[in-house]
């Protein structure tokens, strides 16, 4: 008897399973680079309480560390990779965020409105 069950039992796994959440939706992804030891572009906008990705590129040669103390974000994006970096949503306001081993010239600010 309990072979009957087996089946519908497995197909209703495999919906629940595959079955995307109501209202899920992909995260918000922005490209960023990093050229002669600049963030391009320097100023980032995103809408408050939605998460997004940082597609960062460093353009450069040399490696860079992306650094948002704030945000509590560091990754070290070798030369000539590129590097995604996840956030949750922010509250609005403004995040600073800098090349750490270029720091006087490498500056950033991702602005959530």
């Amino acid at each position: 008897m309990i072979h009957r069950f087996a089946l519908p039992l497995t197909l209703c796994a495999l919906l629940l399973g595959t079955a995307a959440p109501a209202g899920a939706e992909e995260p918000l992804t922005i490209p960023l680079s990093i050229k002669n030891h600049r963030f391009n572009p320097d100023r980032v906008e995103v809408p408050a309480g939605k998460p997004f990705v940082l597609i960062v590129k460093n353009e450069d040669a040399t490696p860079e560390e992306f650094e948002s103390k704030m945000l509590h974000r560091e990754k070290v994006i070798q030369g000539g990779k590129e590097a995604k970096i996840k956030f949750d949503a922010l509250k609005p306001g403004e995040y600073p965020f800098v090349g750490e081993f270029h720091e006087d010239q490498t500056k950033g600010v991702i602005v959530a409105k």
